[in-house]
């Protein structure tokens, strides 16, 4: 196996704000593919880890393609929901992957557990696992993680997924509140990257 830079690399993702944040981490120099170059679905997630999943898809994503594949496994888990939705966080949106939905559904199951739950301190974070497979290179795998608090209401636009609901610590706004630059320098995604960096 090759110790060699990577300058071309397919993003393994049909979602578009996940693609998006993978590209402004990436350096100017890496030549990018997406789904939009090859129309390719999404394999089916069955693994039992964030690692497991991004290992899944790009691996899948590098078979169809011949290139060098980096995909991400990511979520949200709540600690007083057994880190649920953990590795289902997409899927709590349904088909469609609705994250509205996926937040109302987290607020109903904290408020079945406590109604108080506003009042207090609901401990959670993102996990982010990313893994580069391909071709001629070794296999790359790296986890990130961003501790925090769930917000006790949606705020903010920015990002997508769960950041509308996310407080990272020592922090007041939102993921959804924040500048994108603000949040790409400490969210789970960047402490993944920061660790695989070194081979673009």
């Amino acid at each position: 196996m090759l110790k060699k830079k990577i300058y071309e690399l397919f993003i393994g993702s049909n979602n578009k704000g996940k693609v998006r944040e993978i590209k402004d981490l990436l350096p100017k120099n890496v030549k990018i593919y997406t789904t939009d170059n090859f129309k390719l679905s999404s394999p089916r997630e069955t693994g039992k880890t964030f690692l497991d999943n991004s290992l899944i898809k790009s691996r899948y994503f590098s078979k169809k393609t011949g290139k060098i594949c980096m995909a991400d496994d990511s979520g949200l888990e709540i600690d007083i929901l057994k880190k649920a939705p953990g590795i289902h966080s997409a899927r709590w949106g349904g088909k469609k992957r609705d994250f509205n939905l996926a937040i109302k559904r987290v607020y109903k199951k904290l408020d079945l557990i406590d109604k108080q739950w506003k009042n207090k301190y609901i401990k959670a974070r993102f996990v982010c696992a990313i893994t580069i497979y391909g071709p001629g290179i070794k296999t790359i795998k790296a986890l990130g993680k961003v501790e925090g608090r769930i917000s006790p209401k949606k705020k903010g636009s920015n990002g997508f997924g769960y950041d509308p609901i996310f407080i990272p610590k020592n922090k007041k706004k939102t993921f959804g509140e924040m500048k994108l630059f603000q949040k790409y320098k400490i969210d789970h995604r960047y402490q993944a990257f920061k660790k695989i960096k070194k081979f673009l």
